[in-house]
């Protein structure tokens, strides 16, 4: 994993939005686990899904002594990546106007009177992350569109699409979120060759076994011609990211080869994620 991005602030500041954005530029995001959790999702999804860009949304439900112990969950993270902290907050009257415009409790209102002492008590429970915390945002007056512009700038991201090149396998079934799905489960199988078979197609034992193939290279090429003509005209359509997803029969030579492959070939024009779903299942 290579960049984890921690959301956090008061309640009514934006955190939902802020994490849509980022689900929007291609982060895999998870919202409101306990904070002690975190570190032990964080290691099951670095060694079974291969994400590159993860954001895990923090707030006020977990427990105080979870707070207090946040720079040991913030150590543990950063054995899996780079760990960025978003602190997002508001000035008092506009979160007051916010939940009475939504008339939805705050999550402390169970605890306190009113409104003003749930987000004064807070903010005091939040203090050790937002200290932290390297992406400071006021969205006091900002709307959606603003809070968007300001992540991608202080995150160092521009607007550009985002391609998510994803392999998989069949037999665990066709993955939802893909927008175009490529099947070469025609192309040979290194499966049935007993020394290549507990190799992936990142080994390059399976890929001189694929390159010898000249199918191999015809379907890559239509694949990547077809990318390279298709790419532009999405991205002037505005859209944010484009999954491409590869499938062979178990998810781990001949999609994972085309993958890498593509990944390759595209990643001087276009900023490239990769995700080998079935990585949990190679032998």
């Amino acid at each position: 994993m290579k960049r984890i991005l921690i959301v956090t602030g008061q309640s009514g500041s934006g955190k939902s939005s802020a994490l849509q954005v980022l689900e929007d530029l291609g982060y895999y995001c998870i919202d409101n686990l306990p904070l002690a959790l975190l570190p032990e999702i964080v290691a099951k999804l670095d060694r079974e899904n291969n994400l590159e860009q993860l954001a895990l949304g923090v707030d006020v439900r977990s427990t105080r002594a979870d707070m207090q112990e946040f720079d040991q969950v913030f150590d543990q993270l950063q054995k899996h990546g780079s760990v960025d902290i978003i602190y997002l907050t508001t000035q008092d009257q506009n979160l007051i106007a916010r939940f009475s415009a939504s008339r939805r409790p705050h999550p402390l209102a169970n605890r306190f009177n009113s409104l003003l002492q749930c987000i004064q008590e807070e903010k005091q429970l939040l203090i050790p992350i937002q200290f932290r915390s390297n992406v400071h945002i006021d969205t006091t007056d900002k709307s959606v569109h603003d809070l968007k512009h300001i992540l991608l700038s202080k995150l160092g991201q521009s607007n550009n699409l985002i391609v998510i090149l994803q392999s998989f396998g069949y037999k665990h079934g066709i993955p939802l979120d893909a927008d175009y799905v490529f099947d070469v489960r025609h192309l040979p199988n290194p499966h049935w060759d007993l020394e290549l078979r507990r190799f992936s197609g990142l080994d390059e034992p399976v890929r001189r076994f694929l390159e010898s193939s000249q199918q191999t290279d015809e379907m890559f090429e239509d694949i990547y011609t077809f990318l390279e003509k298709w790419l532009p005209a999405f991205a002037e359509g505005h859209r944010h990211y484009m999954t491409i997803s590869v499938g062979c029969t178990g998810g781990q030579h001949r999609s994972v080869y085309i993958v890498d492959r593509l990944k390759q070939a595209l990643e001087a024009k276009w900023a490239v994620q990769i995700l080998h779903r079935e990585m949990k299942h190679w032998s």
